[in-house]
C-alpha cells in the first residue's frame, strides 16, 4: 500500500509495475496505477416486516385465493412463502401480494399463513392466520383409487394378495398408499420415485391357510398431506379355485 505524507495510509493504494531489460539491466520505471477498493458492505440482518391484512376466499371447491399487504424491507422483499400449518406449500415473488392455491379438497377446513423473505434469507414474523372452508362435500370418491382389483396366489406354501388400481387424479404425485385388511391397517406402500400414474400394483403376504376370505381396500396420501377416500372394498379368498 502507498503512504501519504506523514506515514498515514493513502486513500488510493498505488502499485508500481517494473520490467527487466535484456542483459539483466533494469528497465525504465513504469508509471504507478492507482485504484480504489470498494467500500465494505454491512451484513443484512434485518428481517422484513410481517405481511399484514391477509384475506382468503374459496375459488370453487378445490382452490382458494389468498391476498395480503406487502411487507417492508430495507433491501427489498424477494419472495413470500405460504404455509399450511408448519409446512411451506407455495412461494411467490416479492412483487406479488396474492396467489391461488389449487389441489384442495371440497368441504375441508384450511388454515394458511404468509411470511416474507429477503435476499439474505431473513424471514419475517408470521402473518395472522387465514381460516376458511372449501365449499361442497367430500365423500372421498373424488380422491379414491379406482378400478381396484384383488386376487390371491400361492407361492412357497404361503398365500399372497395381489392388488391393482388406478391412482386418483389429483394435482401432484401420489407416492404413498395405506392398505386396509379386514377393517384394519395392514401395510403401507411408499414409492421412492417415479410413482405410477396410470395403473399401480402391489402384492403382500397374508398367511399359509387356504380358504380364508379377507376384505381389502386402499387409500392414497394426497399431495397436500391428507388421506384421500378409500377405494371400493373387495373380498378375496386364499386358495379359491385352486
Amino acid at each position: 500500500m502507498g503512504s501519504a505524507p506523514g506515514g498515514g495510509p493513502s486513500r488510493f493504494p498505488a502499485f508500481g509495475v517494473g520490467g527487466g531489460a535484456a542483459g539483466g539491466g533494469r528497465g525504465r520505471r513504469r508509471p504507478r496505477v492507482r485504484a480504489r477498493t470498494p467500500a465494505a458492505v454491512a451484513d443484512d440482518r434485518s428481517a422484513p416486516t410481517r405481511p399484514a391484512d391477509p384475506e382468503g376466499r374459496a375459488a370453487g371447491s378445490r382452490a382458494v385465493r389468498l391476498s395480503w399487504s406487502a411487507s417492508a424491507d430495507d433491501r427489498g422483499v424477494v419472495s413470500y412463502d405460504i404455509h399450511q400449518g408448519d409446512t411451506k406449500i407455495h412461494s411467490v415473488g416479492g412483487g406479488h401480494t396474492a396467489t391461488v392455491l389449487t389441489g384442495l379438497r371440497p368441504g375441508t377446513h384450511y388454515a394458511f399463513t404468509v411470511r416474507a423473505r429477503d435476499a439474505a434469507g431473513n424471514v419475517s414474523p408470521v402473518s395472522p392466520t387465514v381460516r376458511l372452508t372449501t365449499p361442497g362435500t367430500d365423500d372421498g370418491r373424488a380422491t379414491a383409487p379406482t378400478g381396484f382389483r384383488a386376487t390371491s396366489h400361492r407361492e412357497d406354501g404361503a398365500y399372497h394378495v395381489d392388488l391393482s388400481w388406478v391412482p386418483p387424479r389429483v394435482d401432484g404425485e401420489v407416492a404413498e398408499y395405506q392398505i386396509q385388511l379386514d377393517g384394519r391397517p395392514a401395510t403401507s406402500l411408499v414409492y421412492g420415485g417415479g410413482a405410477p400414474r396410470d395403473r399401480a400394483a402391489y402384492s403382500f403376504y397374508v398367511g399359509r391357510k387356504p380358504g380364508v376370505t379377507h376384505r381389502v381396500r386402499i387409500r392414497a396420501m394426497l399431495p397436500d398431506g391428507t388421506w384421500g377416500g378409500f377405494s371400493a372394498e373387495r373380498a378375496v379368498t386364499t386358495g379359491a379355485g385352486r
